[in-house]
């Protein structure tokens, strides 16, 4: 009895942290068919370096270690050229999903350059696979994405509300001198995704297909240096008939960033120049990393996410929320408020008894502390004390989000600060103050005090 309710305790708190857990937009699932497809037609080395040994039990098992709870498997390149072995790994990827149940996702790779097969395999793989998605190449055999052609397959796919993740594929046509010296992933991959993208842009693919998400990999590429250059090239570009009109909002409206590669505080950033935070998931690009750097990459995001005031309020977003609703996982929308990053801010003016005096500080000292220390939508709660009457307490207060004030409002350290003190306090106001510069408020808290030694 005592082995079956330790066993029973385990499971409730592994269902527990898994519930929590992350989910992983950017993995590859590398199959025997696949690699034996590539060996018979000499293609293992297309895209410059050796393809990485595959097995699901291996990847549970990183996935567990580092507190994944779903990953989203994809066809990793380069692009088989047999609608055989698309099919055969589209039921593969299928039969591991229904295996492994709320631990697989998976986005059917298409046979391109092939069309009407691309369609077909993405109606079976979509209706009858029940594929969560579909898989693109940034050009298969040089046809590139937002190339016309391809305008019938997004009309497929936007009727079915589809998501696509992107993936960089080599070049065609290329010339081999280009990549001799930097390998095709550390810089031909970037340009890869942003001409992609940039290409449907260009012709608004994302705009006349609104319902297609395109989940775009490694922190956005150069888009968010692209972007601006694209926007102020347009005017000339037009008024030289190299261009039309651009729908911008529209078509960036649908895309989605992962963090796969070289995430970073000044990373993230960077891509929230061009998109909002519910637009941004964490990808892991398993297995072609070693898992014991993709952990310690993992950590080390959750730490910055944590610590950085600015980033804070999106921890959970980034990590879960964004990936569950995009997957139709939750039907809970990442909080428009919690996304623009509004700020509120005041200063709690608070009289108390005198005869409380001390039990009060004791209930703010820590309903403070616990506050800041587990709700990242918290960036400030500092009490303080009138030097003149010390019964008169004032408290910065500064919370991310509407969202995230109404969330702290229930945790329990609250509503027990709230109960335990009623009887203390002798009076209360609550005004909302105007930040001046919103900017310079967020660099406050990365300042980090200079003690001064006597």
């Amino acid at each position: 009895m005592l082995r079956f309710v330790f066993t029973l305790i385990i499971t409730m708190l592994t269902s527990t942290l898994l519930a929590q857990g992350v989910v992983d937009v950017h993995s590859h699932i590398i199959t025997q068919d696949f690699v034996k497809s590539l060996s018979d037609e000499s293609r293992l080395m297309d895209e410059g370096f050796p393809l990485p040994k595959y097995d699901v039990e291996s990847h549970l098992k990183w996935m567990d270690e580092a507190g994944v709870k779903t990953s989203v498997l994809t066809l990793a390149a380069p692009q088989p050229s047999s609608v055989r072995v698309v099919r055969r790994f589209n039921l593969e990827a299928s039969k591991i999903k229904q295996e492994h149940p709320d631990r697989f996702l998976f986005c059917a790779a298409l046979p391109l350059p092939d069309i009407d097969a691309a369609i077909k395999e993405a109606i079976v793989a979509l209706d009858y696979l029940k594929a969560d998605g579909v898989k693109l190449a940034t050009n298969v055999d040089g046809q590139y994405l937002g190339a016309p052609e391809l305008d019938t397959l997004f009309a497929v796919l936007n009727e079915r509300n589809a998501v696509v993740i992107l993936h960089p594929h080599r070049p065609e046509p290329v010339n081999k001198q280009v990549m001799q010296q930097t390998p095709l992933a550390m810089q031909e991959y970037l340009s890869e995704t942003t001409r992609a993208v940039s290409n449907m842009i260009t012709r608004n693919v994302l705009a006349r297909y609104p319902n297609v998400k395109i989940v775009v990999p490694h922190c956005g590429a150069y888009l968010p240096l692209a972007v601006p250059r694209m926007k102020s090239l347009t005017p000339v570009m037009q008024a030289n008939k190299m261009v039309g009109a651009i729908d911008w909002d529209a078509n960036l409206a649908s895309l989605y960033y992962d963090l796969a590669g070289a995430h970073s505080p000044e990373v993230i950033r960077m891509m929230l120049t061009i998109t909002t935070p519910d637009h941004i998931l964490y990808g892991s690009d398993y297995p072609y990393v070693a898992p014991q750097v993709l952990s310690s990459g993992l950590q080390r995001m959750k730490k910055y996410l944590t610590e950085e005031p600015d980033l804070a309020p999106f921890r959970e977003m980034f990590l879960h929320k964004n990936a569950e609703f995009l997957f139709g996982l939750s039907n809970e929308k990442p909080s428009a408020d919690v996304a623009s990053g509004k700020m509120i801010v005041r200063i709690a003016e608070i009289e108390v008894y005198p005869q409380y005096l001390t039990e009060y500080l004791e209930f703010a000292n820590e309903v403070d502390r616990l506050s800041v220390e587990r709700e990242p939508g918290v960036i400030c709660l500092f009490p303080m004390q009138s030097a003149d009457n010390p019964t008169q307490i004032r408290i910065l207060e500064i919370y991310a989000s509407d969202s995230a004030y109404q969330a702290h409002l229930k945790t329990d350290h609250f509503l027990k600060y709230k109960q335990g003190t009623l009887k203390m306090v002798k009076s209360l106001n609550l005004p909302t103050m105007q930040p001046l510069d919103a900017e310079t408020m967020k660099l406050i808290f990365k300042k980090i005090p200079i003690s001064t030694q006597p």
